[in-house]
Order: C-alpha cells, then structure tokens, then sequence
C-alpha cells in the first residue's frame, strides 16, 4: 500500500474514536412531515434503474493519479502485498527488513489514487478539477485520468487543509464534459444519491444508496458537517462527487468508518454548499481566506444555561477571548453566550465556526449575546483567521502564600500557586488564580472532568486570589439556593466554564 493512500482521511478509525467523535450529539435535521396515513407528494420511489444517469455522468468524473518522491534503500525491492492480517505480511517485512540493513537510502517514486470530477471547461482550453487536499497533499506530480484512459498533466490551483479540499487545472483542446452544483440543504435523510469514483485504482465505479445522516461530526476538524451515505465508499474514492437523482453534486466523498478497510455502509461526504465556497476561493486567489472572531468556545449544557439564567441550552459560551481580536476589540467578554451571529441563530456551540469562517473578512456584522441575565448587540468586525495565529498567556501576577482550603461543597481543594504548588504540578510561575490540588473522585468536581492541577480562575463569574474568595462564594450560592455553581477552569486544553453541582 503506497504512502498518499495510508495517510489519507479515507482511513480505517477505531470504532471507539468513531463512537467519541460521533457522540450522536446530531444536528437538528428538518425531515419533514411525518404521517401514518399518507406520504408526501413529493417524495421519489425507488429508480428503477440509475443506468441513464451512470452514462451522463462518467464522462465527467476521473481519476487523480499522483507521484511523490520518497526515501528507498538501494537494490531494494518492493515487499509482495498480501491481505491484511496475512501470517505472510510479517515473514516478509522481516525478511526484506534484515536484507535492506546497512545499504544507503535511495530516491525512488511512490504512486497513490483518488478520484475528482470535472466542474469547468472554458473555451481558451483550460478545465477545472476538484479533489481533496489529502489526494494531492505533497504530490511531485498529479495526473487527471479521463474515462477513455486519456491523461492529461495537472497544475494544483490551490489547496485547503481545513476543508479538505483541493482544485486542480488541466488544458486540452478536446472539450471536457463538466457537471455541476445542487443545493446539498435541500438534500435530505432517505434521499437517493449516487457515488462515483475510483475505488482501489478500478476507475470509472457506479454505487448507489442513501442519505443516512446529515451534520456528522467525525473530527475531522473545525468545520465538520459530514453527509453520511451507505453508498459504497473506499479507498481510492476520495475526492468523487456525490449526486443527487438529478445529476447535480451534492456531496465530496471524503471519509468513510471502517475496521477493515473496506466500505461498511457508513461514508462521509462534504456538503457541496459548503465546498462551493472554498472551490470559488481557491479559483480565484488560489487560497482561502476564513472570518476570524477571536474567542474560545464551548458548549452551553444545562447546568450551564441555569446558571446564566438561560431558559434553555443553547448557543456557544465564550471561555476566554484573544487579546486584540476582533471580539475583545467589539467588547466580547467571557461568560457571553452567542445566540446569533451575522442574523444567523447559534443553536448548538459547532455552528459558530462555520458561520464566522463563511464571513467575509473586514466586514462589520451583529452579534447577539446572553450577558447579566440579558440579551445584547455588539458590532464586530471580523478578521482574517492566521494559521500561525497563536492563543493569548495566562496574565502574570504576585500570589499570596496561604495553605490549602477544602471546597468541600464541590469535591474538591484549591491552594495559591505558590513555588512548592507550582513545581509539584509542573505550572508556570505567571498563572492566575487557584490551583486544584486534590480532587475528591466521588464528588460532583470529578465528574465534571476537573482534575488536580487546573486552576480555578472564576467562581460565579468573580475573579478568586485566595481559597478564602472561592469559599465565600460557594456558600452564598448555597445560601441563594442554587444548585449549582458556575467555574473558570483553565487546564490543559485551555479555558473552559463548568456548572459544578452543589453538594
């Protein structure tokens, strides 16, 4: 199996990993209509055949070949395949591994696979291709394979690692076919689709299946919202339109879940409202320029919500905001709830980046939010999101020496960081706040994921020095009859609020 093709997202994941990043924590879907008696007027039976569509549409789907330079041994041959799992596979690493020792590392070529499809043909020859980043990523080379076995030599246009997303150019003086864009919202679960592609190096593949899902997550990365399909996807498909009944891409096959390698019924495709956008990006300027707000989110949960006074869980919880970015510079502070952005509605925590990223860049824009029991309107302009853009420090200050309290209310106990606290966690010496030092594993903290070592930075949404502020205002959230009390928590992963539950 050839490098590209192993590093690729099309990968096998673990079933635990799938079921963390899944969490079934879906997108609210709009399914319509429901009813025992009667089915809408619109919905589409079974095709009887996809034949007529399969002709129109393979023309315009090909094969992306690459080839990458790569580290071999001199004299070197390639080591057979065999099938995974194969008592052979490890005889012959052995074998080829104690042969190769000692001979000096030669250059040789690797090739890898994956599929695209054509979105462009002009008259002055040129046609543009769209694959994903991962197919062509660190390619000395890249081919586009026609459906006649044609190949033509392609320039990478421009290339988007976040959205897994690349445009390739080739030019011909034989006009290419082309397709084009559907609206992948209208699109819904059930729906017929259709995948082209280039599984295993096969070329020119027809399956068919469903919607399974839509606005999956898989951790991917800041801008997930996957169309899941039980179409058959493999290796080598990467990069292959999805289509809709009328022949319109409403989906970039990605990803699939798989233990064995093989397709399961369960692939991932990037929907094309969102991919039409980066594709524009790349053709023009040959790169990607996102909305950049400047703030660290997290999930509103309901303990959370109550403590804000929230009637329901819903937005995204500022943790801690950029200094200098455009949200500390339109006054965002943390604690704020985003309800709406730009006259969007925030209604879950992962919509947010989506929304800020689709935002022109230097453009102003409202912004809603849940602050002191109230809702609001802040202006932002919004910036350019820098991949080298880096997350503000921990504010330095002189702490007071006091020995260690027990919040016995929360589970857990917090000291100052003085010089013995911060060597026996390994902190900084400019940290701000409490350190947790002990954590009771059957108390409300723990199960909240705080753990010894974090600080405790805000209790109730006031700033604690001492163990002595963090005791006062636990006991007067008692006294007030709340349930539950609102942290600060930095740790490792950064900022974070959380609802601990009073004991």
């Amino acid at each position: 199996m050839n490098t590209q093709m192993t590093n690729m997202q099309m990968m096998n994941m673990s079933f635990a990993r799938f079921a963390r990043s899944m969490s079934f924590a879906v997108a609210v879907l709009v399914l319509g209509a429901f009813s025992l008696v009667s089915v809408p007027a619109f919905a589409k039976s079974a095709p009887a055949s996809f034949a007529d569509l399969a002709d129109r549409l393979l023309p315009a789907v090909v094969n992306i070949s690459t080839t990458q330079v790569v580290e071999g041994r001199h004299g070197a041959q390639e080591m057979p395949q065999f099938p995974p799992g194969s008592p052979f596979e490890d005889f012959f690493k052995d074998f080829f591994d104690q042969n190769q020792n000692g001979q000096q590392p030669k250059r040789r070529k690797a090739t890898s696979l994956g599929s695209g499809f054509i979105i462009d043909y002009r008259n002055n020859g040129d046609a543009f291709v769209v694959t994903n980043n991962h197919v062509v990523e660190g390619a000395d080379e890249v081919s586009v394979i026609l459906q006649d076995d044609t190949r033509l030599k392609a320039e990478i246009v421009g290339r988007d690692s976040r959205s897994d997303l690349a445009v390739l150019k080739v030019h011909t003086d034989r006009k290419l076919p082309s397709v084009g864009f559907g609206n992948s919202s209208a699109s819904r679960v059930g729906d017929w689709v259709v995948a082209i592609g280039n599984p295993f190096g096969l070329g020119g593949t027809v399956t068919a299946g469903i919607i399974s899902a839509r606005g999956r997550d898989i951790n991917a990365g800041p801008y997930d919202d996957f169309i899941q399909t039980d179409a058959s996807i493999n290796r080598g498909n990467s990069g292959g339109p999805m289509f809709n009944m009328d022949g319109q891409v409403i989906g970039i096959n990605t990803a699939i879940f798989s233990p064995s390698g093989g397709s399961v019924g369960i692939g991932f495709a990037i929907p094309s409202n969102a991919a039409q956008v980066v594709i524009n990006q790349l053709i023009k300027h040959g790169q990607v320029s996102r909305g950049w707000l400047g703030v660290h989110i997290q999930v509103v949960t309901d303990s959370i919500a109550e403590t804000l006074g929230l009637d329901k869980a819903e937005g995204a919880l500022v943790a801690s905001v950029i200094e200098d970015g455009p949200a500390a510079k339109a006054g965002i502070k943390p604690r704020d709830v985003i309800l709406e952005f730009d006259g969007k509605r925030v209604n879950e925590m992962r919509k947010l980046p989506r929304i800020v990223a689709a935002t022109p860049v230097e453009q102003a824009v409202k912004v809603k939010v849940w602050r002191d029991g109230a809702l609001k309107t802040l202006s932002v302009m919004i910036g350019k999101l820098d991949d080298e853009a880096v997350v503000a420090s921990a504010s330095p200050g002189a702490q007071p020496k006091t020995a260690e309290h027990k919040l016995s209310a929360l589970g857990m106990t917090v000291a100052v960081p003085n010089a013995e606290v911060l060597k026996r966690f390994d902190l900084p010496e400019s940290v701000d706040g409490l350190v947790v030092t002990d954590v009771d594993p059957n108390g409300s903290a723990y199960e909240e994921g705080i753990r010894a070592g974090d600080l405790v930075t805000e209790v109730s949404q006031e700033r604690v020095k001492t163990p002595k502020d963090a005791d006062r205002l636990v006991k007067a959230a008692k006294k007030a009859g709340k349930r539950s009390v609102l942290l600060l928590i930095e740790g490792q992963s950064g900022f974070r609020f959380v609802a601990v539950q009073l004991k």
